[in-house]
């Protein structure tokens, strides 16, 4: 068993807090595979990273669900976009935004949604939002099964009501702009619960909009962007490592086209990796800029 999966083990017996029994942790993810085993995902890992192929969306569904929500929900409300119309192309709204709190949990839930002002780009945009949508409503529901099924274990094995409420289960689902330039725009849709860190999710949707797609590593970098990015990401391990960092060069295997990253504000691409991914978990998620002159 290598170094990765070493910490992985340690990590996952980390997030329950001390005072529950192995029991507890058996019970959590004996459910959670029993969840994922019966139910039909959205959609999958790789085709997330693979928005711009599309699905058939429905735009205007969504706006009479969303004008119906507003109406009738006190929960539910639009959120005025605070970001401006990107070099007359692009915007980001927050399309839903809600809170719920019960005696188990709070939830919050941010839903952004991209208005795309040429009409040529109008496809990318009902594609990219269902998915968007779809995927911040599938986290959110998992979420609080999950924390559901952690409070069911944490009852069954000795834990009180006043024990459980303790603990102050939260859920969040927001997003982030990263860029927004003339040339790009990088959206982060996140999902994180405050009880485990196992499940964390980010998403990155990286846009041109000048030719109006969504793009990849190898349409910033050229044909060459694997060669490129992975001596650049080599490179900056040694260095880190020579700051007193810690990371595992054995466990990079070099960027493919799934590989997570957006843009940043000098229109360069950062590549992003999970926690535990290629460095221990004091290094967080590590984060490798590629600067332009490399390509």
């Amino acid at each position: 068993m290598n170094q990765m999966e070493n910490a992985k083990k340690r990590y996952e017996s980390i997030p329950i807090p001390d005072e529950l029994s192995e029991r507890v942790m058996q019970e959590i993810r004996r459910a959670d595979m029993r969840r994922k085993t019966e139910r039909k995902p959205v959609i999958n890992r790789r085709g997330w990273r693979r928005i711009a192929r599309g699905v058939s969306a429905a735009a205007a569904s969504l706006a009479v669900v969303f004008m119906v929500m507003l109406n009738t929900n006190t929960v539910f409300a639009e959120t005025v976009s605070t970001i401006p119309v990107i070099g007359t192309v692009a915007r980001v709204l927050t399309f839903r935004s809600y809170e719920k709190e019960t005696t188990d949990m709070k939830i919050a839930v941010d839903i952004p949604s991209i208005e795309m002002v040429n009409e040529d780009f109008s496809g990318l945009e009902k594609s990219v939002n269902e998915e968007i949508h779809a995927l911040c409503e599938e986290y959110a529901r998992e979420a609080e099964e999950r924390a559901m099924e952690y409070r069911q274990a944490f009852l069954d094995t000795g834990g009180t009501e006043e024990q459980w409420a303790a603990h102050n289960i939260e859920i969040k689902v927001w997003y982030e702009v990263k860029s927004q330039t003339d040339q790009y725009l990088s959206l982060a849709v996140m999902g994180a619960e405050n009880w485990t860190s196992a499940y964390s999710e980010t998403r990155y949707y990286n846009f041109d909009l000048k030719e109006g797609k969504i793009i990849t590593l190898k349409d910033v970098l050229g044909e060459n962007y694997a060669q490129i990015a992975d001596e650049s990401i080599r490179n900056q391990m040694q260095e880190r490592t020579a700051e007193g960092a810690m990371f595992w060069p054995e466990e990079f295997k070099g960027v493919t086209e799934d590989t997570s990253f957006y843009m940043n504000e000098s229109g360069n691409p950062v590549v992003f990796f999970e926690k535990y991914e290629i460095a221990p978990g004091s290094e967080g998620t590590p984060e490798f800029e590629i600067v332009s002159g490399e390509n």
